[in-house]
């Protein structure tokens, strides 16, 4: 069912009669049941004010347009959200809601925050066909939750988005990567957290052990940026390896590998991606049987590539973070569950939520659940 207005989509939901998998792009590959419920054809930016550094724009706006519209402004969505088409095989348009629904952060998170921390104001349809707005003139207000943060994040399963209000900032003049070379996980990971309690406003930061590179990533006005480059080398200068600088077209490509992950495209295997503490990361990593794998965040977040089927939980065991099922065929995901099983008490919660904004059960059923 395609979607090109939101007095549609009220109407396709209060009339459902069973479950519905809510689609923005189709890039994801989530395994949702039900007929497919799209809301691409929901499509525009429906207000820009570059001065106020705000852009509202309707669920099914490609993020590509939302992208070129804010640099002819020199402005950027600065959480630089992922594009999984190359790693998990699809194809489709990225689009703003389907980002927002997953909350979808790229490498630099550890400096300006995630997709959610953009987002100022939602607009969605809930499970009982009513148009749900956070703030304002609204047809229905809701109060006691923040909804911008629950439906980021929530993949579709409380509401679906109509359209999304963001907050972005200006493009820096420049940027550069310092990467260091021969470091191990350990000491790969630690010259990370060292770079990153420092003053010099690191926006990227990551370790590759199959080339052995530390990569950080320094953005603003040139001369800043030079300066900052001197002083991590010093920083840096007692973990030892050889260090290179990188320019901004060298560096852009460096990061944009990384934010797509493409040590992995094209490779047999299930991907994993699991959030830590960064200084768990290498003993998680020891335990987890991967075949590959790198870090992000500052090993806050680590990419795995494991075995057809292979139980990466089970084999980590417990730790403080969780462990999501990106890539895999549809008896892994449906056997394995796509995300981590909550604690009991949360899953009470969640459980409470979803009766309350989608009572019939039908946005993504059983996308959440895991077998028995």
């Amino acid at each position: 069912m395609d979607i090109t207005s939101e007095q549609a989509l009220v109407d396709a939901v209060k009339s459902a009669d069973g479950p519905l998998a809510v689609q923005g792009g189709g890039t994801r590959g989530v395994p949702a049941r039900g007929a497919v419920l799209s809301v691409a054809g929901l499509s525009g930016i429906s207000l820009y004010e570059p001065g106020a550094m705000t852009v509202v724009a309707k669920a099914g706006t490609p993020v590509a347009e939302i992208e070129a519209a804010l640099a002819g402004e020199n402005q950027r969505l600065a959480f630089e959200p992922m594009d999984h088409r190359a790693l998990l095989g699809t194809k489709g348009t990225p689009t703003i809601g389907g980002v927002m629904a997953a909350n979808v952060s790229g490498p630099r998170r550890i400096s300006v925050g995630a997709a959610r921390d953009f987002l100022l104001g939602v607009r969605y349809v809930d499970g009982h066909g009513v148009i749900v707005k956070n703030g304002g003139r609204v047809m229905k207000n809701v109060t006691g939750y923040d909804l911008v943060k629950l439906m980021a994040g929530s993949y579709g399963t409380l509401g679906v988005l109509s359209e999304v209000s963001l907050k972005v900032l200006p493009r820096p003049e420049t940027h550069a990567t310092l990467v260091l070379h021969g470091l191990d996980d350990a000491g790969g990971v630690a010259a990370l957290a060292k770079a990153l309690g420092s003053p010099f406003e690191v926006t990227g930061a990551a370790h590759d052990p199959d080339s052995r590179e530390t990569k950080l990533r320094v953005e603003g006005f040139e001369a800043s940026v030079s300066y900052r480059l001197g002083k991590l080398r010093e920083l840096l200068a007692s973990v030892g390896g050889e260090m290179v600088v990188h320019d901004a077209a060298a560096s852009e490509g460096i990061w944009a590998a990384t934010r797509d992950v493409a040590a992995f495209q094209g490779k047999d295997g299930d991907v994993w991606r699991v959030s830590c503490k960064p200084s768990d990361g290498p003993a998680i990593v020891a335990r987890s049987g991967a075949q590959a794998w790198f870090y992000d965040w500052a090993g806050g977040l680590i990419w795995l590539l494991a075995a057809p089927g292979h139980d990466l939980r089970q084999a980590v065991g417990a730790f403080d973070g969780h462990a999501t099922l990106v890539r895999a065929d549809a008896e892994s995901k449906a056997r394995l569950g796509m995300f981590h099983p909550e604690p009991a008490g949360l899953a009470r919660l969640t459980a409470r939520l979803r009766a309350q904004f989608d009572p019939k059960d039908i946005f993504n059923a059983g996308l959440m659940e895991h077998a028995a």
